[in-house]
């Protein structure tokens, strides 16, 4: 059984993967190249800890445990010296994520699985990068990772039965729910949900509604639990256009091609609560309607 796991990128997605892996007995080596990203996720992971404890659904010694699991690291090369399972949760970039598993493959030991969180990118074509394609998978995690139960887990065309299955398990004993899908563009999650989120911004943009009340007839018409136009926002506005322009490049059809708003907003900076304002002002906890129509029709 693998204990030893290593996650690639201190950012969201990476220090919640730690954290999942950290909580439920893993050895955790959490790499990043920068120092301050691994203070800022082990911040994180430490926040989240002590809300967990005061909500009393951990103990105070789960999360002195959970902390002493990880290790941080500055350099690839030592921190996947020991580990049966590598996680890469670097950037939605095809050509960062190609180098990170060139890398992988050359220092990681020869039977290590190596996955990816990638959220639409091809795992066929990052598992061609290296000598073991049939140790490559996808782990598509849910944000935020300790509280979202689902694990998208992706096989590629060379992905071993093995392998997938240990990759199985592995996500069930992380108390999640996995569901192995094919790879195809933006996966089943985000092949759904881009396209949704996408016209819910050309409808915004076309002056159907505004932001609160697109958001509003989804949340009550729809029982979704966050507006789309909401959801795009902590999400983030650039991911959403990357992984817009990733299925667009993988089917070549229309009905992908991103919305001038979601372009231009990315452009201006306006990508969510992580820069504070996106289809909603963070800053001052308002929404931002007018900041979202200012590009509209």
């Amino acid at each position: 059984m693998i204990k030893n796991v290593a996650v690639i990128g201190a950012g969201t997605m990476g220090n919640g993967i730690a954290h999942a892996f950290a909580q439920n007995g893993f050895r955790v080596q959490l790499i990043d190249v920068s120092d301050i990203a691994l203070k800022k996720g082990m911040d994180t992971i430490t926040n989240n800890l002590n809300r967990m404890v005061s909500k009393e659904t951990i103990t105070e010694e789960k999360k002195t445990d959970t902390l002493s699991n990880i290790t941080t690291f500055a350099s690839v090369t030592e921190g996947v010296e020991y580990a049966g399972l590598v996680v890469e949760a670097a950037t939605e970039n095809i050509d960062l994520k190609l180098n990170i598993f060139k890398q992988l493959d050359e220092h990681c030991p020869e039977g290590t699985i190596l996955a990816t969180n990638t959220s639409s990118i091809s795992i066929t074509q990052i598992a061609s990068v290296t000598s073991r394609p049939d140790h490559v998978i996808g782990m598509h995690f849910m944000n935020p990772v300790p509280i979202m139960k689902l694990v998208e887990i992706i096989r590629g065309y060379n992905t071993s039965d093995d392998v997938t299955n240990t990759i199985m398990d592995i996500s069930k004993s992380l108390g999640k729910i996995p569901v192995e899908v094919n790879d195809y563009p933006g996966f089943v999650a985000n092949r759904i949900l881009m396209p949704m989120i996408n016209e819910s911004i050309e409808t915004l943009y076309h002056g159907v509604a505004g932001v609160y009340e697109i958001d509003t007839v989804m949340k009550l018409g729809m029982a979704h639990p966050m507006g789309p136009l909401q959801l795009a926002d902590f999400i983030g506005l650039d991911v959403c256009l990357s992984i817009l322009n990733v299925m667009y490049e993988g089917f070549k059809n229309p009905k992908y091609a991103s919305c001038p708003l979601l372009v231009n907003m990315v452009r201006a900076g306006k990508l969510g609560v992580k820069s504070g304002e996106g289809f909603y002002d963070y800053s001052q906890n308002k929404k931002a309607e007018k900041t979202a129509k200012q590009f509209s029709k």
